[in-house]
């Protein structure tokens, strides 16, 4: 009986008007126990229609099992499962317990579940409420809300109803709706109705206390007629409801109350592995009569179900401590072996006594069938419930380790941290304490700061730097990369000298990995000449396939970027892009995308660069380095206002992500300089310049100092930084021509015109360098009184920029030549109508072009089909196509 909720039901009616229209929607419906929220839900099942209506309810007994939540909505259509993309269809399959293979990623479940909702969708809309979703496996929620975040132009409409619990449930990227009392008419007419031989001092005695909790009306009022609760004291909303219940399970006779017992410790199990597990307790069928006549449970077919949680909770909480262990005895005793392997193991955890290694081992076999099926969480808690269950501190110690990294991999920090710490603390064994360094340190990168992350890396690799030199690495990669983004160069020096003495076995795929990295040290002690060579090695040892690993590959192709070998790089970083993608791994994806972005944004690809961060940023919103990437964009494209938002948010963390900050810092300079407020981007350049992380990345800043220098009157300064980047320079073109650029800036005469020329001669395929060196040579023809030579130059570089969509150094160029008397016009966007295209609209255009279909951009990009086609249907009229094979005529 559903009584007001007028603004809740017409805020969830409306999301089915949309689902009809082919609008997407997704709510969380947050409240306390009681509160109305799966009555809401039945109301909105109800409301559905003609629309197909998916339910799942979250049980706190299956919360360990990996995908229960997802089986039980998604199960019904397995047979669908072939119409999935390969990696996807795969993926689910082994969720559902149904294929053997392995879950490389937990995201590709998410991926599938979205693309099974399209599909679902397509036929009719389609309403999924999920209840007590605080209770579902973290694995299915994860799925679920990974789906509801990326659907858009799908007629679905996604209810998450969650209770209030002492551990808040998050729901992040999704609407919540909060859900409160009942105003004082609708309790009045509720009770009303359920009790209406009340009082009028014990009616409003009831409505008081009840703070307007439908379940609090209804079943205290029962309560009160019934007996089960005396009129005096205070009533506690949620408590008072409880005893309640508890008063009408004490009512009833033993043998019954074993039975629910039974039904709350196993929410997932049948009613005849309930009865059966009942009889070797002395229960017979008949004593559940009681129950139901009670309206406690309901039973239909082979289902029992509690007719609110809160007995089911009552009924489980209640009992004594020696019964609970006797029911899940039992019920381990009554659930078939293979069938039911991972509950059965679960239910003899629980009875468990003691240390018990029978049990212990059995489940380190549950966590590893977790671990194949993609339920990270489930594999940290039983991993955990493993070292409860060790009769001795080193395996204690090995099971715990292992759950924290299991913790860690399912992204809960918290719970990562404490369980390294604490088997750290268990033992000595060299390999473990380095393991849970390791958990630490990751943990740290964000929770404390990059600098804390190498400190405890370091730790662990010098640990088993001897006894595992190849597990050390991977240590010391953690280490100098977290050391590099946190300028630390002293960590940076210790990680680099422990790499030196690391002996890998002969022909291990990390030993150019180790070299790299010594290198990497070498090029941040300014000694370029000893850097590249090892660094370009293992861009090479990359693209020959002999190094494979992700890790590895990523590190590789920032290499092919610090020594500006950005073809290479991004050439590296694309393949890498195309095989995550291809695997569904997701979560990588953030990661790939920001040195990827960096080597778009250093060729020139402004729209490409733009678009993984819109993709890196979309995945993992708390990435530092791509809103920096986005300063550098926002500068160059005119965006003032968003420039110096940006920044605001980067520079905030400077102390903590100084690599990051710089990043920042260098594009708020080169927005200063293209608005010719020279001496402002010379304080920049000189502080980004002159920084920690001068010879990284940051090398390639030095002209922009260079120029601001020269155009500010600071010759004294302009030559400051020029020999740091002409020792880099002598190991590839593009420093060449940067410096040669500089050389030009700082030259006079026939002299300066020669450099500017080679510049130009060194850089064909680097449109934005060259555009740049063109910029500063017409300027320099300008001053000669060369006014054709300068138009000619200056003309080039406008068109250029304009191209590349560098709107504030086009406004530039147009500048110039207004000053040699030519009316250049600005450019709008129907002159390259690739600029009107979203960073999505943009990734979908050029795959559809690349002859990829609808349902496979889907899979790569992780949208619904749908979407795909909503995005390219937005997108033909602004690039002026009507036909996918017109795609392929336009330069992307």
């Amino acid at each position: 009986m559903l009584k007001g909720r007028g603004p809740e039901r017409n805020r969830l009616e409306r999301m089915l008007a949309d689902a009809r229209d082919g609008r997407s929607g997704a709510l969380v419906v947050r409240g306390e126990a009681g509160i109305g929220k799966s009555t809401l839900l039945e109301d909105l099942a109800s409301a559905a229609g003609e629309m197909r209506v998916l339910r799942a309810l979250g049980i706190e007994s299956e919360a360990e099992l990996p995908f229960c939540g997802l089986h039980l909505l998604l199960h019904p259509f397995a047979d669908r499962l072939e119409g999935l993309p390969d990696q996807q269809a795969a993926a689910m399959r082994s969720a559902f317990g149904m294929a053997e293979s392995p879950v490389r990623d937990p995201f590709l479940i998410g991926a599938a579940t979205l693309t099974l909702l399209s599909d679902l969708a397509a036929q009719r809309p389609l309403v999924c409420l999920l209840d007590d979703t605080q209770w579902l496996d973290r694995a299915s929620s994860d799925a679920l809300f990974f789906a509801a975040r990326r659907l858009h132009d799908d007629p679905i409409a996604m209810v998450f109803a969650v209770r209030d619990t002492v551990q808040p449930f998050p729901t992040p990227g999704i609407e919540t709706m909060r859900l409160d009392g009942l105003d004082r008419a609708s309790a009045t007419d509720l009770l009303a109705e359920c009790a209406p031989e009340l009082t009028v001092p014990v009616r409003d005695r009831l409505l008081d206390e009840a703070g307007g909790n439908p379940l609090a009306l209804i079943e205290l009022a029962h309560a009160l007629r019934d007996g089960f609760v005396d009129q005096a004291g205070p009533l506690r909303v949620t408590g008072r409801v409880q005893d309640a219940f508890r008063a009408q399970l004490g009512e009833l006779p033993a043998a019954t109350r074993l039975l629910l017992l039974l039904a709350a410790a196993d929410g997932a199990a049948e009613l005849g592995v309930v009865l059966r597990a009942g009889e070797t307790l002395g229960a017979s069928p008949a004593d559940l009569g009681p129950a139901e006549e009670a309206r406690l449970v309901v039973t239909a077919g082979d289902e029992i179900r509690f007719r609110h949680p809160l007995i089911r909770a009552v009924a489980y909480q209640d009992a004594p401590h020696h019964q609970r262990i006797a029911a899940h005895r039992a019920l381990a005793e009554s659930l078939p072996v293979a069938a039911d392997a991972d509950r059965r193991t679960w239910h003899r955890a629980a009875a468990a006594t003691g240390p018990d290694e029978e049990v212990a081992g059995e489940l380190e076999r549950t966590a590893e069938r977790a671990r194949h099926r993609g339920g990270t969480v489930a594999v940290a808690s039983a991993y955990e419930r493993a070292a409860r269950l060790s009769a001795g501190r080193r395996g204690k110690a090995q099971r715990i380790v292992r759950a924290a990294r299991s913790a860690y991999d399912a992204g809960r920090p918290d719970w990562a941290t404490r369980l390294a710490t604490e088997a750290a603390a268990l033992t000595d064994e060299p390999g473990v304490v380095a393991e849970a360094a390791y958990v630490r340190a990751q943990v740290a990168y964000e929770r404390t700061s990059p600098a804390a992350d190498a400190a405890l890396a370091l730790e662990g690799a010098t640990l088993i730097s001897r006894s595992d030199p190849e597990r050390a690495v991977s240590m010391l990669t953690e280490a100098v990369w977290a050391a590099r983004d946190a300028c630390a160069h002293d960590l940076l020096r210790r990680g680099v000298a422990l790499l030196e003495t690391v002996r890998l076995p002969v022909g291990s795929a990390l030993t150019p990995v180790a070299a790299a990295l010594i290198g990497y040290g070498r090029l941040s002690d300014g000694d370029p000449a000893a850097a590249v060579p090892p660094m370009r090695a293992l861009v090479t040892a990359v693209q020959a396939g002999t190094v494979q690993d992700f890790v590895e590959r990523v590190i590789a192709g920032f290499m092919g970027l610090l020594i500006a070998d950005d073809e290479a790089a991004t050439d590296l970083l694309e393949a890498l892009a195309a095989d995550v993608r291809a695997a569904g791994s997701l979560g990588w994806l953030p990661y790939l995308l920001e040195p990827l972005a960096i080597g778009r944004l250093l060729r020139g690809d402004f729209r490409g660069a733009g678009a993984d961060v819109a993709e890196g940023v979309w995945l993992a919103s708390d990435i530092g380095i791509l809103k920096a990437i986005s300063v550098w964009l926002a500068a160059v494209s005119g965006d003032a206002a968003r420039c110096q938002e940006l920044a605001g948010e980067v520079l905030e963390h400077a102390a903590l992500h100084p690599t990051n900050a710089a990043l920042a810092s260098w594009g708020l300079g080169l927005l200063d300089l293209a608005d010719g407020r020279s001496e402002q981007a010379l304080d920049r350049f000189e502080a980004v310049c002159s920084g920690p992380a001068r010879h990284d990345l940051l090398i390639r800043a030095v002209p922009d100092h260079v120029e601001a220098a020269v155009r500010s009157g600071h010759a004294d300064l302009a030559r400051r930084h020029v020999p740091v980047l002409s020792a880099w320079a002598e190991h590839n073109v593009l420093g060449r021509a940067l410096e040669l650029r500089c050389q030009g800036l700082l030259s006079e005469g026939d002299q300066a015109e020669e450099h500017y020329r080679a510049a130009l001669d060194l850089v064909p395929g680097r449109p934005y360098e060259r555009a740049r060196t063109g910029l500063v040579y017409g300027e320099w023809l300008r001053r000669r009184r060369r006014r054709s030579e300068a138009r000619a130059v200056l003309v080039q570089a406008e068109d250029a920029f304009a191209r590349l969509g560098a709107a504030r150094w086009a406004a530039r160029a147009r500048a110039e030549l207004s000053v040699l008397g030519d009316r250049p016009v600005a450019r709008d966007q129907a002159d390259d109508p690739l600029q009107r295209l979203t960073p999505q609209e943009l990734q979908v255009v050029r795959l559809a072009a690349a002859g990829y279909s609808n349902r496979e951009i889907a899979a790569r990009l992780y949208l619904s089909p749908r979407t795909v086609g909503h995005h390219l249907y937005r997108a033909y009229p602004k690039i002026g196509v009507t036909r996918r094979m017109e795609l392929t005529q336009l330069e992307l």
